[in-house]
């Protein structure tokens, strides 16, 4: 089993792409060239990280171990973000998933009051390699019953659980989504709303949660605000083909505390 930092050497290159700026609602804002190198220094003891975007100044950090806000699965996907939900505190994560020569990255961010308010998709590809993006995600993408593997890890280094999930979309007959989860052996079904790009999971008025249909097979799923003394999860998804995608579940618990990072990979049978 790789270390964390091993993990996090999975991600070494020059990884060229964009961030591109959305509203809490999927509209397109602004979208910045960008130019990420990540460098293996003294045998890859210490990794130099260097960020360029066009109109913002360079940022340069450098690593010598990982930990705190921030897990790795073995193949180098990742997420960092707020260890804890507190009251008038910006809250938030970053994802990145890893297929290939391509990552493709998501920020999701809650203002001061807990509601949505920032939303970055970054991404990207190795120097000298074709992007390959793929087109928007869209409801039809996601319909039918996917088969997969989960891989649960948790901040005090416990072993990983690793277990099956089936997750099962479909449309009745009043043109509500009808969303059933298995993992493991617990099941979770739940209905959504759409409209346009957003799916919005509103059976409980006071726990809604929405999933925007991104550019390149993406998902953004969060509640709509993130409330105290209420778990609550964030998570990316990621159409990498047109029947095989993942997806990373970030968990927090009725005390706002991060508890377990997920990344599931599955199959459309």
């Amino acid at each position: 089993m790789k270390s964390q930092w091993e993990s996090f050497l999975q991600n070494l290159g020059v990884w060229e792409g964009s961030f591109t700026n959305f509203s809490p609602q999927g509209a397109f804002l602004k979208d910045i060239p960008s130019r990420l190198t990540l460098e293996g220094l003294n045998d890859n003891q210490k990794v130099r990280l260097t960020l360029c975007r066009s109109e913002l100044n360079d940022m340069v950090l450098e690593f010598t171990s990982v930990g705190g806000s921030l897990l790795f699965f073995e193949n180098g996907a990742f997420s960092q973000g707020s260890i804890q939900l507190a009251p008038f505190v910006e809250f938030g994560a970053e994802f990145s998933l890893i297929h290939e020569n391509r990552r493709l990255r998501l920020v999701q961010m809650f203002d001061q009051n807990g509601q949505l308010n920032k939303l970055t998709l970054i991404r990207e590809h190795l120097a000298g390699t074709p992007p390959a993006e793929r087109s928007a995600l869209q409801i039809e993408d996601l319909l039918g019953k996917w088969q997969g593997q989960a891989v649960t890890i948790y901040r005090d280094w416990r072993s990983p659980d690793v277990y099956p999930t089936t997750l099962q979309v479909q449309i009745d007959q009043t043109g509500r989504l009808i969303q059933s989860t298995c993992f493991g052996d617990r099941t979770i079904t739940s209905t959504a709303t759409i409209k346009d790009s957003i799916i919005l999971f509103d059976q409980d008025p006071h726990k809604q949660v929405q999933v925007l249909l991104l550019p390149d097979g993406a998902s953004a799923t969060s509640p709509l605000k993130a409330q105290l003394h209420q778990p609550l999860f964030l998570e990316m998804g990621w159409l990498i083909q047109p029947n095989l995608r993942q997806r990373m579940i970030r968990s927090y618990n009725d005390k706002g505390e991060w508890v377990n990072l997920t990344l599931v990979t599955e199959e459309k049978i």
